[in-house]
């Protein structure tokens, strides 16, 4: 039931539009009609009306069999004088729609050229006067009546590649499209495999020194109980094979052709002034600020605030004319909050960049790609009074379970 209705309305339009046109097509062959072959004008004849029903019956069938139908109101064409009625371009008006029609339906401009080329010729041929002499009138009414289908066929010829063309700039504009979600879920899938590997090498450095710290418990507690020196041995192995699939696992992550990781440790908000400082050799002034007590952050969550600062940064730089952005670190109970914001004074005219977004670019893809990974997440815009601004709200282990770390 809904697909019908949802086609009642298609299936009126297009009704009401045959309808209109075959009442044109009919006027217009009863107006033909009213010319005599004397050049005076009368009532429409039984004749005129008879070539009028004949030609505008086939005009409804011109979608479905469009060759037929030319057909049809061309041959119609043959029966005009031996009728006592004049040809003329208005009552060869269904051939003009039929020739129109093909000309659009055909499946190759051949054919459709060689169809309206013989309509025309046709019409040609049954427009020539049975008797008498042939006048300048005559002339000049038989060349209108050749012509007019060939106009009808250049007319549906110039609609057909319109048509084409159009459809041409459509697809042209969904490959586009598809191409552009195509690069961006491929970046998005290399940030993730970037993050995932750099999690994966700190969760391995943390093995790393509980296999160590586990070692050296084992050596150091010999006049325990024998039960506690089986417990650290098992802890010692399983943390060994523990490193041994993370190493496979970020094997298997670092494509060929990668460079070696670093052997410092991963980078965190400790590093913060190091960072600041960079930036100032670069020509932008950094001021930081801090509200609420600072604590020490999970390694994931250390390095995610880390390099969203450090990203955030990279934009100003590169997409904003001011040379002053602004860090604010908001310590919460169960969260810790890290805005970077920049005034936006003196903006470069950025390629692509407009007034409601922010600059073209993947950097905010990978920002959101690192909350999200540890739980949290980050809102970025433009701000009502100028500038831009990136803010990551990232989750904090109770104030009670987290400690200093040897």
């Amino acid at each position: 039931m809904t697909d019908a209705r949802g086609a009642g309305p298609r299936s009126h339009g297009m009704w009401s539009r045959e309808a209109a046109v075959t009442a044109t097509a009919f006027v217009l062959c009863l107006l033909g009609g009213v010319i005599q072959v004397d050049d005076t004008l009368s009532a429409p004849p039984v004749a005129a009306y008879f070539v009028a029903v004949v030609s505008c019956a086939v005009l409804p069938m011109r979608h479905r069999a469009p060759l037929a139908a030319l057909a049809a109101t061309t041959a119609a064409g043959f029966l005009i004088q031996p009728l006592g009625l004049l040809l003329s371009p208005l009552i060869v008006a269904p051939a003009l729609i039929t020739a129109y029609s093909y000309t659009l339906a055909a499946r190759t401009e051949q054919r459709a050229a060689g169809a309206v080329s013989l309509s025309a010729a046709v019409l040609l041929v049954a427009s020539i006067p049975l008797t008498g002499d042939l006048s300048w009138q005559d002339a000049s009414r038989i060349a209108v009546v050749t012509a007019f289908p060939l106009v009808a066929g250049v007319l549906g010829h110039s609609v057909r590649n319109r048509r084409a063309y159009l459809a041409a700039v459509e697809e042209r504009a969904r490959r586009a499209e598809e191409g552009r979600d195509s690069e961006a879920r491929r970046r998005v899938a290399e940030e993730r495999v970037r993050i995932a590997r750099e999690l994966h090498d700190l969760v391995a450095h943390q093995i790393t020194l509980a296999n160590a710290q586990a070692t050296v418990a084992a050596h150091l507690f010999d006049t325990r109980p024998e039960q506690t020196r089986k417990s650290l041995g098992e802890l010692v192995e399983t943390t060994g094979h523990a490193l041994d699939e993370l190493r496979a696992t970020v094997g298997l992550l670092r494509q060929s052709g990668d460079k070696a990781a670093p052997a410092e440790p991963a980078p965190g908000l400790s590093r913060l002034p190091s960072l600041v400082e960079s930036f100032h050799r670069a020509g932008l002034e950094v001021s930081v600020h801090q509200d609420g007590t600072a604590r020490p952050l999970p390694p994931g969550v250390d390095l995610t605030a880390y390099r969203i600062v450090q990203e955030a940064l990279t934009n100003v730089t590169k997409h904003s004319g001011t040379r002053s952005a602004r860090v604010r670190l908001v310590w919460n109970h169960d969260h810790v909050t890290v805005t970077v914001a920049d005034d936006g004074g003196g903006t470069r005219a950025v390629p692509g960049a407009s007034a409601d977004r922010p600059p073209p670019g993947f950097g905010l893809i990978g920002m959101r790609e690192r909350a999200t990974a540890v739980g949290g997440h980050l809102l970025a815009g433009r701000r009502a009074e100028g500038g831009f601004l990136v803010s990551a709200r990232l989750p904090l282990p109770p104030a009670k379970d987290t400690g200093e770390t040897p």
